[in-house]
């Protein structure tokens, strides 16, 4: 009996046992106070932390992070101009809410009404501007969700673009969704004109904006962008700050107070400056070994890959490393992109990103006439 105790103690103590720390997941979560929460790295759309991030949920205005969304690709496609005077119609007037109490008739530029959803979350705006984009406000929540399926997107379904939910049956989104959403807004440099602004104002001063968002006026480094709420969703903001190149956006959906949102997405915020930063993809081109090509006019070609790459990392990067996986030999004929191995980025024995290899030209295959002339030319 003793030897076969002895056994087992010597086989435990030859198991190599991983370290861990365990976190205090009843404080980190005491400072989590809504039903769904994403921290996620905008330019890299590296998440950072997570709680429910897919759950459907009622998003109300922050609905119209995808409403502004299309208004900045109007724009930049040139589709649209800040200075379009656009026509309130009687759809637009109707919207209730948060508004500018828009008349029917009342003509605004997209300067403005752009303005008023972004600072003030004028449901009436942003059906105005909707119609003004796609001609109606049915065409334009079509573009809303033809955009969800084209960002890959498959938590979210919008009714209307204003975030209403009084009367819907499946208007949803989730955290994570929204998200990505709010990081293909901050692309865009034109949205921090209206969303870092905290008092400004309409009709030559009778109307009054204050954003709603109160980050804009107390969190360092505050970008935007937009807050939400209504008694079916409860509050929710979706708040986005830079500081040192390290660009965030913080979803919260889902709490009980307005207090409760911010103070979510302020520790969010936190947490993410105190633990990463963003630092640019610096790779050895020496280990960059040729690939042959089998039967191609050109014998070899050298691995390429996209050195405007950022990598979002622990700010304890110490142990980090980069393991390359590189093709020997690929068979022509070779086309511009093709994929030719992968560099995997590791910090603390962890991958943390995989950076493609390709070919940056096509190499064509040898035929007749080519070893033909090639002979001739020796000859």
């Amino acid at each position: 009996m003793k030897r076969i105790l002895s056994c087992i103690i010597c086989i435990l103590l030859t198991i190599q046992v991983p370290f861990v720390v365990f976190a205090d997941d009843d404080a980190e979560k005491s400072k989590i106070k809504a039903k769904s929460v994403i921290l996620m790295a905008t330019d890299t759309k590296d998440v950072l932390y997570k709680e429910n991030e897919l759950e459907h949920l009622s998003p109300a205005s922050v609905t119209k992070i995808m409403s502004i969304l299309l208004c900045l690709e109007a724009l930049d496609s040139g589709k649209i101009k800040l200075t379009d005077k656009v026509t309130a119609s009687k759809n637009a007037v109707a919207m209730g809410g948060s508004q500018i109490w828009l008349e029917e008739g009342e003509i605004m530029t997209v300067d403005e009404l752009l303005k008023a959803v972004v600072i003030a979350s004028a449901n009436d705006a942003c059906t105005a501007l909707g119609e003004h984009i796609a001609g109606s406000d049915v065409a334009f929540v079509k573009m809303m969700n033809d955009k969800v399926k084209e960002l890959g997107l498959k938590n979210t379904n919008f009714e209307n673009c204003t975030g209403l939910d009084d009367t819907t049956k499946a208007h949803y989104s989730c955290a994570y969704d929204l998200a990505v959403i709010s990081s293909e807004v901050m692309k865009y440099d034109l949205i921090k004109d209206y969303s870092t602004i905290w008092l400004d104002s309409l009709r030559g001063g009778k109307t009054e904006l204050n954003n709603t968002n109160k980050l804009v006026k107390s969190y360092k480094g505050i970008t935007g962008l937009k807050t939400g709420t209504t008694s079916n969703a409860g509050f929710c903001v979706s708040a986005t700050a830079s500081r040192d190149g390290l660009n965030l956006v913080a979803v919260v959906l889902g709490s009980d107070t307005s207090e409760h949102r911010f103070q979510t997405a302020e520790y969010l915020l936190d947490k993410g400056f105190a633990e990463y930063s963003c630092k640019k993809i610096k790779i050895d081109k020496n280990k960059l070994i040729p690939v042959k090509v089998n039967n191609g006019k050109q014998k070899s070609i050298i691995p390429s890959f996209s050195d405007t790459q950022n990598i979002v990392l622990p700010k304890d990067n110490s142990k980090l490393k980069y393991d390359f996986k590189i093709k020997k030999e690929v068979k022509a004929p070779v086309k511009k992109g093709d994929s030719i191995g992968k560099v995997k980025v590791i910090c603390n024995g962890k991958t943390v990103k995989v950076i493609p290899l390709y070919a940056d030209r096509d190499v064509d295959k040898v035929n007749f006439m080519y070893i033909f002339l090639n002979i001739i030319k020796y000859i």
